[in-house]
């Protein structure tokens, strides 16, 4: 049996910024992305502290303390806002049993 566990977190992420009109993702600083093992285009589910809203879309590597809201996402957060940023893989039962995720504090 295959189980979706969670991989890694950014937690408490603030946004920076949103822009509509950009062609979907998130655009998170690339050493964020590193300390928590996140890769470019990778999918990741986002949730927003502030409003609740949740939704899914792809990595975008940014620039130093950049996590910006792309597309129509960015109707679904406010600059400022608390995100969760987390990312799953799937493992089978044994690897399973021994994995923790990695979560990065913000």
């Amino acid at each position: 049996m295959l189980i979706e566990m969670l991989k890694s977190k950014i937690h408490r992420a603030k946004v920076t910024a949103r822009d509509i009109n950009y062609e979907g993702s998130i655009t998170i600083d690339k050493k964020l992305c590193d300390k928590a093992k996140i890769k470019e285009f990778e999918k990741v589910d986002i949730y927003n502290i502030n409003n609740g809203e949740r939704f899914t879309t792809y990595v975008i590597y940014g620039k130093d303390g950049e996590i910006q809201i792309n597309g129509a996402a960015a109707r679904l957060c406010e600059k400022d806002d608390l995100i969760i940023i987390a990312s799953y893989c799937i493992l089978d039962e044994n690897n399973a049993k021994k994995h923790k995720p990695i979560v990065v504090k913000l």
